[in-house]
């Protein structure tokens, strides 16, 4: 077989394994709707897991069976450079090209641990400079408004469930209620995606309000309970929507076939969303990598400044840093953790990757895990240069002119809490802390315990949402053991640097938090008074309990005020 043929039938074998992905992908997904219908939260998380396991899963199995074909000529590059060639042409008419690209680099990838990028052999920039035409049918339907409330009933009921609706009539009116007072009488067209966005225990319709020049987001979520399902929200302003669709939430069940003209149309409702993160919000979370990646090298080539150590406390456990004119920090674990910690490295990424197949909550951030990343020296200032080869030596090296870092994670910038409560006005403060008592509330809901919960361990997100960051002490509720600290026996006892009591490993007494709260003044008292039950070992038990006994919380992307019914 001559060396063209052995390119055309691995290029085969990589769409072959592609296409299995793809519809083994869209399988999964769709079992959203019924899990949805009867209530089945679990069998939710299960899919959810299995959805992202997948792609992994995928890119082994070929990469494999690629060795096995290709045996002493599986890392002869000239062979690769025709396969890719003739996957380009195999792909060159798909609406998903943009996910087959991204996949051929995992294997590529895969096989040769590149360092750096290679477009001989990868996709760097997309090989199209237009996607293939749209589908003939577009992927929303389009109501024409002349009565508000009739067009929202025709709307709930496009959809077909194997439910039915408690109160569909009444749940048009408070939709309707809820535009008239955001946007006014005069709604001319609206358009809602024929797919439903599945997460967790809810569904949701998301559509747009469409203006001569401009669009209005239309989120209206909806619930299912034993009465019945209902509309619980109806979201209407970016922000509320974008909070929705936050890089801190798990990524959603939709049917798509054409992932770049669901994004682009999220787009038109989200503007100052990136488009990587809609990639992954809708669970295409290694082309959202890949759209992260690509972004970075252009900023990198429009900009001049150096990266520099992020702003706050440096970490223990990893070395934190950024580039100033760029939304994202980077984070490298350390050789070895800054005593007292004693995470080991396989510790951190084990935490990583529980965040990373746990419900989220809408309080844990989304990393991007890369390995084998190259930059120019020139790029780095010298004190964070310094710094990384210290104390990440295993991870950080230089190679000439450029700096070749073996892992890192990337995260969305966040201004950490500390540093938000101390330079924001007081009122924005008190905003703030009154969320991180409600973010922490929410991971217990999530059976995830911070370990951590010092305030440089939470950043605030332009929405002014507070988010937890800092894995290395995270663990699951259910694995603590929740104490109330047993009374001294005597004066000396009270005096003692060392506690009089027996602690276990998983030990944990919620009384000693507020040793640990870095408030001062107004702020501590406001906290106390709003959040003072954080403290009792009690509001942990009870907690603990509904998880153990199977029982899923309710956690709401968006406030009690936007609900439409108050029960």
């Amino acid at each position: 077989m001559n060396i063209e043929q052995i390119a055309i039938t691995n290029a085969e074998t990589i769409l072959s394994g592609f296409k299995t992905f793809r519809e083994r992908f869209k399988e999964i997904t769709r079992r959203a709707k019924n899990r949805f219908e009867v209530r089945n939260t679990y069998g939710f998380y299960n899919d959810a897991n299995e959805r992202l396991d997948l792609y992994t899963k995928s890119v082994i199995q070929i990469a494999k069976q690629l060795k096995e074909n290709l045996v002493e000529n599986a890392e002869k590059k000239e062979i690769w450079v025709g396969i890719k060639k003739n996957y380009t042409k195999g792909i060159s008419r798909r609406g998903d090209l943009e996910i087959a690209e991204t996949f051929f680099n995992s294997i590529t990838r895969k096989i040769f641990t590149t360092t750096g990028v290679d477009p001989d052999i990868e996709y760097v920039a997309s090989d199209f400079d237009t996607f293939p035409p749209p589908s003939q049918e577009p992927i929303y339907y389009t109501y024409q408004v002349k009565d508000l409330v009739s067009t929202i009933k025709e709307i709930l009921g496009s959809y077909k469930f194997n439910i039915y609706y408690e109160d569909v009539l009444l749940d048009a009116q408070l939709i309707a209620n809820r535009i008239t007072q955001e946007v006014g009488t005069v709604v001319p067209r609206i358009e809602v995606l024929k797919s439903i966005f599945y997460r967790n225990k809810k569904a949701y319709i998301i559509g747009r309000i469409c203006y001569e020049y401009n669009y209005v987001p239309l989120a209206i979520v909806l619930l299912n309970h034993e009465e019945g399902m209902k509309v619980d929200a109806a979201l209407l302003t970016q922000n509320e929507v974008s909070i929705v669709f936050s890089f801190t939430r798990s990524y959603f069940h939709v049917e798509v076939e054409r992932p770049q003209e669901m994004v682009s149309f999220l787009k038109s409702i989200m503007p100052l969303k990136p488009v990587a993160e809609l990639y992954i919000s809708i669970g295409y979370n290694k082309h959202g990598k890949t759209e992260l990646y690509r972004d970075l090298l252009d900023h990198l080539e429009r900009s001049s400044d150096k990266f520099e150590f992020a702003k706050g406390k440096k970490g223990m456990v990893m070395s934190v840093f950024t580039l100033p004119s760029y939304d994202v920090v980077f984070k490298i674990i350390k050789d070895k953790p800054d005593y007292p910690k004693k995470s080991t490295r396989q510790d951190v990424i084990d935490k990583y990757n529980l965040v990373f197949t746990h419900d989220r909550a809408g309080r844990l951030v989304d990393a991007q895990e890369y390995e084998h990343l190259k930059f120019d020296k020139n790029r780095f200032s010298k004190d964070l240069l310094e710094e990384l080869l210290k104390v990440a030596a295993n991870t950080v090296v230089i190679e000439g002119d450029s700096v070749v870092i073996k892992h890192l994670y990337s995260e969305r910038k966040l201004i950490p809490l500390n540093i938000f409560t101390k330079e924001m006005p007081l009122v924005l403060a008190v905003e703030a802390i009154n969320d991180y008592g409600n973010a922490i509330k929410d991971l217990v809901a999530a059976n995830i315990f911070p370990g951590d919960i010092l305030l440089k361990n939470f950043g605030v997100t332009r929405h002014g949402r507070v988010i937890f960051y800092d894995y290395d002490e995270l663990c699951l509720i259910t694995e603590c053991n929740f104490r109330a600290i047993p009374p001294a026996r005597n004066y000396q006892d009270e005096m003692d640097s060392e506690p009089w009591f027996y602690v276990g490993e998983n030990d944990i007494f919620p009384e000693e938090f507020k040793s640990f709260l870095d408030l001062e003044g107004e702020l501590r008292e406001i906290f106390l008074k709003l959040h003072g039950d954080l403290f009792d070992v009690k509001f942990w038990l009870d907690l603990q309990n509904r998880l153990k006994a199977g029982e899923v919380l309710d956690i709401f992307p968006y406030k009690p005020s936007q609900r439409l019914r108050k029960n």
